[in-house]
């Protein structure tokens, strides 16, 4: 059973860091794009960040450039989203997604494995 799980979300204050990971059990990972999702009180859920499988190509968000990166360790089966200078509005919950497709872009319609979501707080 292929699973996705999101961990280190967490509190942190405006202009600090979150380091949040998604591991993967029962997929090969590195074969899949991931992207991370977002979804705050009230509003949809959005792209955030994506990487895709074989070259590592990144994607982002332009609320997240700059300031967020995301990196894969193939030989842990995670992915990282590294999130710095965080703001208020960055607040949500964060979520995973194995893209079979490869591409781990905002415009794949074919994200599957999703995780249950870590929640990211930022304080002003």
């Amino acid at each position: 059973q292929a699973q996705v799980e999101e961990s280190g979300g967490g509190l942190a204050q405006a202009g600090g860091s979150l380091r949040l990971s998604c591991a993967a059990s029962g997929v090969t990972f590195r074969l899949y794009g991931v992207g991370w999702f977002r979804q705050a009180p009230g509003k949809e859920r959005e792209f955030v960040a994506g990487i895709s499988s074989g070259r590592g190509n990144t994607h982002y968000a332009d609320s997240a450039k700059g300031r967020f990166t995301i990196s894969r360790d193939n030989a842990e089966n995670t992915v990282v989203l590294q999130l710095n200078s965080l703001k208020p509005a960055d607040t949500a919950v964060y979520y995973c997604a194995a893209d079979p497709s490869g591409l781990g872009d905002a415009r794949s319609q074919s994200y599957d494995y999703w995780g249950q979501g870590t929640q990211v707080t930022v304080s002003s």
